[in-house]
């Protein structure tokens, strides 16, 4: 395919942005100044009606797939066959922040719309994305899952954010679960994948560099944990002859610390969650129910740990006097960037004269769904203090101008 000229001096209209930005922003919003858009509530939905009406506004052809994902078509490709999807998430954590996820929408449609108004015409066409629950809430990477053909149905049928939220959730937006199976992609259709994304952790910050060029997408591996022993009276049953089932979750947890900053230096883990049964101040628990994630950049690495970990489990069980249930609750694999779209976002760095540092994402991100389906790449800019998953993370507004600059300037530097 012939080459065609960049305009390297093209730029977005940043005070449309700024706009687009505090439009999502009031979407859900917080009292302290962050957002609640859990995949598939209502505010999440409120957001997607926005996300169509925006992109009509932009001149732009909006599709739904069965997974409910919202793309976002501009038809400036030579090869309108291929798509170069441009795009991130509109749903958040419960009570999360501004920047996650929908930095990278409001960019994409941005980008869009920029090229757009420049009459460009591009190797092939350009598509922003909203895909469905990245967070988590319901099952995790479920709109990516479902267009790379990578959804299992053990995940639908056991989420990991229960069956009768996803359900509920399913109804609200008007899906199906047969639907979720049927959003799938022919590969031949993607160009690649480019993201913009907040850091979420203090590296950039702390460098004082501000763009970081991700290198890998960490893998992640979810277990619901269930410790079991006896209840039984809290006053009257001496402290020898108690099967604490909270005494082996907290036994674990202190201990799988200890095992990650020891041997697996380069992961982390962690327990969200942790129920204890019956739950009253005189009952010595007799179940204790705890979710456990954990994660590596390095697919070997995220093996053994995860060896390590569930035999870690069984060594505090039995040591607590009790038994221990796994739940195998999902795996999502580290995935490596493309070298292309990190050499396409590196040329566009160059020309805008923004420092780079490469760099892993510590967070998962709906690259990884995509990674061995099309050539993938993402872009962070700095986050205040590395807080993110929350109301108080923030990105300077310079910080994300530059960020969407180079995206419009990567995406087209990128040759599929």
């Amino acid at each position: 395919m012939p080459s065609i000229p960049l305009p390297k001096d093209l730029r977005i209209n940043a005070a449309r942005f700024l706009a687009d930005f505090e439009a999502l922003a009031a979407i859900g919003s917080t009292q302290d100044g962050g957002v609640n858009r859990p995949a598939l509530s209502e505010a999440h939905l409120q957001s997607r009606v926005w996300f169509r009406e925006r992109a009509e506004r932009a001149g732009l052809v909006v599709s739904v797939d069965g997974a409910g994902s919202h793309f976002a078509r501009l038809a400036c490709g030579q090869n309108p066959e291929r798509s170069l999807l441009l795009g991130s998430h509109l749903d958040s954590v419960p009570m999360g922040g501004r920047f996650d996820g929908a930095l990278g929408v409001a960019a994409a449609l941005e980008v869009l719309e920029t090229v757009r108004e420049a009459g460009l015409h591009l190797p092939v066409d350009l598509e922003a994305v909203d895909f469905t629950d990245e967070e988590g809430t319901l099952v995790g990477l479920l709109g990516s899952a479902a267009l790379a053909n990578h959804l299992q149905p053990a995940e639908i049928q056991n989420p990991r954010g229960g069956r009768q939220r996803l359900l509920d959730g399913l109804q609200r937006a008007g899906l199906s679960e047969a639907g979720l199976f049927q959003a799938g992609r022919d590969p031949a259709s993607l160009a690649g994948y480019l993201e913009l994304h907040i850091e979420q952790g203090p590296r950039l910050e702390r460098k004082g560099i501000p763009v970081g060029v991700v290198t890998a997408i960490v893998g992640i591996v979810s277990y619901r944990l269930v410790f079991e022993g006896r209840a039984n009276h809290a006053g009257t049953t001496p402290m020898d002859e108690r099967c604490d089932a909270g005494l082996g979750a907290a036994g674990f947890m202190l201990a799988a610390r200890q095992l990650v900053v020891q041997s697996f230096p380069e992961c982390v883990v962690n327990v969200g969650a942790l129920k204890l049964e019956p739950g009253a101040f005189n009952i010595v628990p007799g179940r204790a129910e705890l979710a456990l994630e954990f994660r590596s950049a390095d697919q070997q690495t995220l093996d053994q740990l995860q060896q390590a970990l569930l035999a870690l489990a069984e060594r505090e069980a039995r040591a607590a006097g009790l038994s221990v249930t796994v739940v195998f609750l999902g795996r999502h694999e580290p995935a490596p960037m493309h070298p292309a779209m990190r050499q396409a976002i590196g040329r566009a760095a160059a020309d805008l004269g923004l420092v780079t540092l490469d760099l892993p994402s510590g967070a998962g991100h709906d690259g990884q769904s995509l990674a061995n389906l099309c050539p993938t790449g993402m872009i962070f800019i700095p986050s205040q203090a590395g807080i993110s998953h929350s109301p108080h993370e923030f990105s300077a507004w310079h910080d994300c101008v530059n960020g969407v600059n180079l995206l419009l300037q990567a995406a087209l530097n990128f040759n599929p």
